[in-house]
This record gives C-alpha cells, structure tokens and sequence, in this order.
C-alpha cells in the first residue's frame, strides 16, 4: 500500500506544503542572513557580497553567498568557481565550495554556456530563489550574504518574504545618480519592512599610486551624508583599487593577495560590524 500512494501524483498544494517546510527548515540552520542590494547597477554592489564573505570567512566563520541576480549571475566567476552544484543523498544540491568555511549557489552554474540570457518573468524568479533556499544544502550556516540584482524588483522583494529576519546592506557610490537610486532602495525597504543594516560607500576615492593623493572620482561624502538624512547607520567607505578588477576577473581573493590594502582592512572593518551584531548564537 505504502507503495502505491508513494506513486499517487502530489497536488500543488502538498509541494507547495513540502516546499515551504524545507525552506523554513533550512532558514532555521542559518544565523545571519544579509541581502545586498543597491539602487542602480554599476556600483559594485557583488563585489561587495563576495568581499564581504571573504571577510566574514576570514574571520573563521561559517558562509553562504546565494546569487539571486538571476539575469546577472556574477558570483562564481568572481570567485574563480566552475562546474555544476552535486547532489547529495539527500536529494539536495551541495553548493559550490571556495574554502572550507565559505560556499555559493549561482544560477551561472547552471547555464549550459556562461553567456546564456536567463529570460524569465516573476514566477519563475520566485520559483527559483525558493529552491536556492529549500533545494540547497546549506547547513549549518552564521552568515548567509545574498547578491540581489539591483533596483528593487522581484528578487529582492522574493528576499523580503521568503526571508523575513533578513538585513539590507545597500551600496552606493559617491555620486548624486547613484545616490538619488539608493533612497528608492531605502524607501523599498521601509515599505516591505526589510530591516536595513547599513550603508556603504563603494569607490570612495582612488589613492594615486605615484603620489598618493586621494582622488575623488565620484565626488566625496555623499553616502554618510545620505545615511544621515535617511536616519539609517553609514558603516564605511571602500576605496577604489585597480587590482580589485584583476582579481575580480580572475577569480582571486583580493584580501588573501593583499592583506594589508586599504580596501581589504575597509572590509574587514564592516564585516566586524556584522559580527557584532550577530542576531543569534
């Protein structure tokens, strides 16, 4: 008997039913969840994630990044990653492993070819991000950083209700356009009520490298201001470094190649943010 209703077809709702157990189940085994969103692209919003959870793994804790930028999925190139997500016993996908302490799931991983376009509209975005939660091995887990695309669209509010303790890390770089998108970011927030953790100002100045003054690029100050008038905490700038793109494009950890760098101690700086602020355990 018991064989015969194993084979009887599931109704939606009973998947529907399993699915939001096993989400809620994998939610349980992580600590901290943080999204990392940004107002418009070209700020350098995952280079952030991806630096972020080197510096969190770095300091010894356990790490996930979930790439939820579903039409841009940058994550494992960024982190020198290949091939496709295992299947475990347990009928769930192993995410990619970078270190001992730090793994990601990416749709790129699942692209025949990395240059293929994911055209999809909103269900079958939500659908996914689901099963990057519930079909995922993640384990246990403090820190899960999740890359969301920019603006404030169906991923990350997907984020906001699937992952209702999570925390907004918005990123901005100094200049008014990308500042003007990141109160949008912020009033998204508020709106959906995702708390946010902080602002940070990505290529904040460039150190010129024959005589070492700083060159605003972008302008200066426009993030702690922004966080000021918007009542929300400035957790620090990162400043610019042309061998982050070389690393970038290499799939090399920046803060292993240089540990003594500015941008390396910046993101170690707001990682110890993050650490203080641990919201369980």
């Amino acid at each position: 008997m018991t064989e015969i209703l194993d084979k009887v077809p599931k109704s939606p709702q009973q998947i529907k039913d399993e699915q939001d157990a096993s989400v809620a189940s994998s939610l349980e085994k992580i600590r901290n969840k943080f999204v990392v969103m940004s107002g418009k692209g070209g700020v350098g919003k995952t280079s952030t994630s991806v630096n972020l959870a080197l510096a969190l793994a770095e300091k010894g804790f356990n790490v996930g990044i979930m790439d939820v930028d579903l039409h841009g999925p940058d994550v494992p190139r960024m982190l020198g990653l290949t091939g496709m997500p295992d299947v475990n016993r347990n009928r769930k996908l192993n995410p990619i492993r970078f270190s001992e302490n730090l793994s990601a799931i990416s749709m790129e991983s699942f692209l025949p070819k990395p240059d293929d376009a994911v055209i999809w509209r909103g269900p079958l975005k939500f659908s996914a991000i689901r099963q990057f939660i519930a079909d995922v091995e993640w384990g246990q887990l403090d820190f899960l950083i999740i890359d969301s695309p920019p603006g404030t669209g169906d991923e990350p509010l997907t984020v906001a209700q699937q992952i209702p303790d999570a925390k907004a890390v918005i990123v901005t770089t100094p200049q008014e356009v990308a500042l003007a998108d990141v109160r949008k970011s912020i009033n998204f927030c508020r709106a959906v009520k995702l708390e946010i953790f902080g602002l940070v100002e990505n290529m904040s100045g460039l150190n010129c490298p024959h005589c070492g003054e700083v060159i605003d690029l972008f302008g200066a100050g426009g993030g702690d201001r922004t966080a000021r008038e918007m009542s929300i905490p400035f957790l620090g700038r990162i400043p610019m470094d042309p061998r982050m793109v070389a690393c970038g494009d290499s799939g090399m950890s920046f803060q292993r190649a240089y540990p003594d760098s500015a941008v390396t101690k910046a993101f170690g700086a707001i990682a110890q943010q993050m650490a203080d602020a641990k919201t369980k355990g």
